[in-house]
C-alpha cells in the first residue's frame, strides 16, 4: 500500500462500485484495485448463482441477485472496516441487476431499490466497452454491449452521482481507475 492509501485507513470504508456491461473488465479490475489497496473486494453475486445452478436467473429470481449482492457488499464494507482498509471493490452493483431485469424481461420493478442503493458507493467507476468481448456462458453476446453500456449511462446521469469513465486497455485502465479513486481525496 503507497502513503497516499495508508492516511486514508483511518477513514471509514468506502464503497467503490465497478459497472458496465459484460466483458468490459470489472472482474479483473476490481481485483487488481484490491490488492493495489490491500482491500477487500466483493465478487459479483451472478457469476456464483449461475456457476452453483448451472443456468441464468430467472424473472423471478432478479430481486434475490440484487439483496444477496447488497448482502455480500455489507458484510464486506464491515470487514474493511475491522481491518481499517480504505476502500471496498465491488464488481457490479444492484444497478446492473435492474437493468438487465428490464432488457432481458422487460422488468422495470427493480430500478427504484436499484437507485437507492446507487447513493451509497462514494464512486462509480463506469467501464467503457473497448476491451474485447470473452464468450462466457452467463454472457449474451457482444451484441449487448452497446445498449446496456447506453441504459447505463442514462441511469447514472440522472442519478448525478460521482461517476468516472474507465477506458483503455491493461495498464491504461488501472492508471484511469486510479486517478479517479484519487480525485475523490483531492
Amino acid at each position: 500500500m503507497d502513503e497516499a492509501s495508508k492516511n486514508l485507513v483511518s477513514a471509514r470504508p468506502k464503497l467503490i462500485c465497478l459497472i458496465g456491461a459484460e466483458s468490459t473488465g470489472k472482474t479483473t479490475l476490481a481485483q487488481s484495485l484490491a490488492a493495489h489497496f490491500s482491500c477487500p473486494w466483493v465478487p459479483e453475486y451472478l457469476r456464483e448463482f449461475c456457476e452453483s445452478r448451472g443456468r441464468t436467473p430467472t424473472r423471478g429470481e432478479q430481486s434475490l441477485i440484487l439483496e444477496t449482492q447488497v448482502i455480500h457488499e455489507s458484510a464486506a464494507l464491515v470487514s474493511a472496516q475491522i481491518a481499517n482498509a480504505p476502500y471496498v471493490f465491488c464488481d457490479t452493483a444492484p444497478l446492473l441487476t435492474a437493468i438487465y431485469s428490464e432488457f432481458v424481461f422487460g422488468d422495470q420493478s427493480l430500478f427504484p431499490r436499484a437507485r437507492e442503493l446507487q447513493s451509497r458507493y462514494a464512486l462509480t467507476l463506469m467501464l467503457e466497452p473497448d476491451i474485447a468481448w470473452v464468450a462466457d456462458p452467463q454472457r449474451d453476446g457482444a451484441h449487448v454491449r452497446q445498449p446496456i453500456t447506453d441504459m447505463i449511462t442514462t441511469e447514472l446521469m440522472a442519478l448525478n452521482v460521482p461517476t468516472a469513465k474507465i477506458s483503455g486497455h491493461g495498464p491504461t485502465r488501472f492508471a484511469s481507475a486510479l486517478s479517479a479513486i484519487g480525485a475523490l481525496h483531492d
